[in-house]
């Protein structure tokens, strides 16, 4: 019989999996203001992690914007000399902007994959438009669960009847509808064809131009997939799966 695997919500795209031995992951977590700094859009949502304190064994990258690769915590989260960061090619060029250590970095392209005695993790396609063509999906297995995450990526039929993500214990993803990103009705069809034990959507209410109504996800799932079950999580809260 498998242990229980920990999910928590980290806000906007960021969760940390948390296996019954200990192991974390964390995947896209934005702990810091940085995209106000850089881009205008200011934080909304509160600081619950500090960054120094994450004690992650990977963290895991799907694309270089700022609220998935964070420059001002990533290093943080590193420093203790244990963290290994698994992120699609774009990253590099911030990697090299803050002088990360390059042997514990493993960069993916759509179609690699990352293994260890713990987690097996496969890049997925995704779309996130012509200012993000190396961003990536995740395919992630551990403790016998497997986590399909799609990443920030618009509605395509075809990623999401793919053998090869059908049926996760877990499935996460973004519904704010800007940005290249599926809005909640295409999430919803999303999640249908998915056919996860739970689905999990996430990027909305952070940033105020980012747009995403988990309400108006709600409604196009109770009124056409009643059967097919899913959550909302708040920030900082963690299930088991």
């Amino acid at each position: 019989m498998h242990k229980k695997i920990k999910l928590t919500f980290a806000g906007q795209a960021g969760f940390i999996v948390e296996t019954a031995d200990g192991y974390r992951i964390g995947i896209d977590l934005y702990l810091s203001d940085c995209c106000q700094r850089y881009e205008g859009l200011k934080r909304l949502m509160p600081f619950l992690f500090e960054p120094q304190k994450m004690d992650l064994d990977l963290l895991v990258t799907t694309h270089a914007h700022y609220d998935h690769f964070d420059p001002d915590s990533v290093p943080l989260m590193m420093q203790n000399r244990k963290t290994k960061l698994i992120a699609a090619r774009d990253v590099k060029e911030e990697v090299e902007k803050l002088c990360l250590e390059n042997h514990r970095i493993t960069y993916l392209k759509v179609g690699e994959i990352f293994e260890n005695e713990t987690v097996f993790i496969k890049a997925m396609p995704c779309d996130h438009g012509e200012e993000a063509p190396e961003a990536i999906g995740l395919w992630i297995e551990t403790g016998g669960k497997k986590i399909y995450v799609a990443g920030d990526t618009c509605f395509r039929e075809d990623y999401f009847i793919n053998a090869e993500v059908q049926k996760p214990d877990v499935f996460i993803l973004p519904i704010n509808g800007a940005y290249g990103n599926m809005n909640e009705r295409e999430g919803a069809r999303a999640t249908s064809l998915i056919k996860a034990k739970l689905s999990v959507p996430c990027h909305f209410w952070n940033f105020a131009e980012h747009f995403g109504n988990p309400y108006l996800f709600m409604q196009e799932m109770d009124e056409k997939y009643p059967d097919i079950p899913y959550t909302f999580m708040r920030m900082g809260e963690t299930i088991e799966i």
